[in-house]
């Protein structure tokens, strides 16, 4: 298939995907959080901290972050596209407060402590994809987006944790913000032109990503089957880390197109 008629193809399903994920939004009843959500099996307290595995597997997150602002901002050796530095700034400044907000998440789990693990994960979220569509559509259009995706990912979850206070919970606005890219970012590597010679960090990336979902579904089943020695979420956060290093590795390697 033609270039134009590609990216012709590319716009014409992002497009769909928005209008069918903002009609499924407002037809949607409001969704609550899920307090079983907050019910993780591996609860052990270990060297005085609950939920201990759950805590410390969060590690990985602070140091792929640390290491991509250090080659990032002072060794330079990621291959990126310049204009678009904050956005990559915020993307591991994002990934790397996931290991706090996480963290203090999941020392006690509950609503108000969920808030934490949320926005970072968020901000990292919409940076990543305010630099795929400047990598791949348009770098006016990577450019313009991403601070106001960045305050409509953190407005999600400040509204999610509103209405959870006033007892009318209501999670629509924040599943939107996360899903949406995941329906939209993989159009985007298929049928959009890389400036760069490497993709496959951000396939992997979104290969973790869901790999790392389905550990976390499997949350008792797999600290049953390991034996009682780690459960699913934990492995999630592992595997969610993983993907972000393989991203890290591509921006280091890759070279630019154009």
């Amino acid at each position: 298939m033609q270039k134009s008629k590609r990216e012709k193809l590319g716009f014409t399903l992002i497009l769909l995907f928005s209008l069918s994920a903002i009609i499924g939004l407002v037809s949607l009843e409001r969704i609550p959080q899920d307090l079983a959500y907050h019910a993780f099996v591996d609860f052990r307290t270990m060297i005085a901290i609950p939920n201990f595995w759950n805590v410390l597997s969060n590690l990985p997150f602070l140091i792929v972050g640390i290491v991509g602002l250090y080659q990032l901002l002072i060794s330079n050796k990621l291959t990126i596209i310049h204009e678009m530095k904050s956005a990559y700034t915020l993307l591991f400044i994002g990934v790397s407060l996931v290991a706090f907000g996480s963290g203090y998440y999941h020392i006690s789990p509950n609503n108000q402590t969920l808030v934490w693990d949320r926005l970072p994960m968020t901000i990292a979220f919409m940076a990543l994809f305010a630099i795929i569509i400047a990598e791949f559509i348009s770098l006016n259009i990577g450019k313009k987006l991403l601070w106001p995706l960045v305050i409509a990912g953190i407005a999600s979850v400040v509204y999610w944790h509103v209405s959870e206070l006033q007892g009318v919970g209501d999670l629509r606005f924040y599943a939107f913000i996360q899903f949406f890219p995941m329906l939209a970012i993989p159009v985007t590597l298929l049928l959009f032109c890389s400036r760069f010679d490497r993709v496959n960090g951000y396939w992997l990336l979104i290969s973790c990503y869901f790999l790392a979902k389905v550990f976390e579904y499997f949350d008792n089943a797999i600290y049953d089957i390991l034996a009682l020695s780690i459960s699913g979420h934990s492995i999630k956060h592992m595997i969610a880390a993983l993907g972000l290093y393989a991203l890290l590795v591509s921006y280091q390697k890759r070279h630019k197109l154009r």
